[in-house]
């Protein structure tokens, strides 16, 4: 099938791009940017010009901020074009849920993407986890955000998330591994005094019946990386380490593991669209985005030294 691909920047460079490139089931057919394109690949200016030149184009992914999503979004869906959308799916929820609504009134498929919950362990933690009774859950998500969002003032502004981008990663495999609902009780967001948007929070969450957890999520950190969530349950206690990458229980030796952050993600997140433009059918999980729109509701607000790159 072919697909356009919205957005050349950093991420659809280091993983869209290859992703499809290795997929038996796309074939990257055009590109969408301002100011970058794919070698040997039709490029356009505008969502509109390539739903005007190219109507054989099936399917659409979308690699911009958020900000900017939902209009290229509501666009390919009106066109009858397929969707999927990088994380998180939009600006607010009520974009999500329009854009769902679209989507089935135009019987297309769309897909809001998880890619952490692609990673290698999380469906082996999940399915530990199916029968325990939570207690505690810890959450440590801290990584350096010169490094992964090198000048992209886009995400400090409102709308970019700031360190919850990294951070609803986390939350999309915890919602994803854990058999009840999971809830925000408390949050204390840091945001620097010339952003808008916090560079470090921690949240309190809570469980079915007595389990408590919390979350930290910074993007200060230097040196080595750090994406890591344990669970503690009356059954015994699960590790994921680099973002899902690794698994351990009960300190059980968890073998050789290592294939990195996002090994594999990318690829099978376009192997599950293509299931579900086969069949038709609406992905649109957004328990990991309610869960940031309650931080941001519930959140207490501390203004911090200024961040610059």
């Amino acid at each position: 099938m072919k697909i356009a691909l919205v957005g050349i920047g950093k991420i659809a460079v280091d993983q869209h791009i290859p992703a499809i490139a290795a997929s038996e089931s796309w074939s990257l057919s055009a590109t969408v940017s301002r100011s970058a394109s794919v070698a040997g690949v039709e490029a356009f200016a505008t969502i509109g010009d390539m739903l005007a030149t190219r109507p054989d184009i099936e399917a659409v992914s979308i690699c911009v901020p958020p900000a900017p999503r939902f209009a290229i979004a509501q666009a390919a869906l009106d066109a009858g074009r397929h969707v999927m959308l990088e994380k998180p799916p939009g600006a607010t929820l009520a974009e999500c849920h329009a854009l769902a609504a679209m989507a089935r009134a135009s019987g297309v498929s769309l897909h809001a993407t998880w890619h952490s919950r692609e990673a290698d362990k999380v469906v082996a933690a999940r399915t530990w986890l199916a029968n325990k009774t939570i207690r505690k859950v810890f959450i440590t998500w801290k990584e350096d955000v010169r490094r992964w969002h090198p000048g992209q003032d886009w995400i400090f502004e409102p709308g970019g998330l700031g360190v919850f981008d990294p951070g609803i990663n986390a939350l999309s495999i915890l919602t994803e591994i854990v058999p009840d609902p999971v809830r925000v009780t408390a949050a204390v967001l840091e945001v620097p005094a010339n952003r808008q948007t916090p560079i470090a929070v921690t949240l309190d969450l809570a469980f079915k019946g007595a389990g408590t957890g919390t979350a930290v999520f910074d993007w200060r950190q230097e040196g080595e990386q750090t994406w890591t969530i344990r669970v503690e349950t009356e059954q015994g206690n699960l590790t994921l380490f680099d973002g899902g990458a690794r698994l351990d229980v009960d300190a059980a030796d968890p073998g050789d593991q290592d294939d990195g952050p996002l090994k594999g993600e990318y690829p099978r997140l376009y192997a599950h669209f293509a299931v579900l433009v086969a069949a038709r059918r609406i992905d649109m999980d957004l328990r990991p985005m309610t869960l940031v729109a309650d931080a941001f509701t519930l959140g207490e607000r501390r203004t911090i030294a200024p961040f610059t790159w």
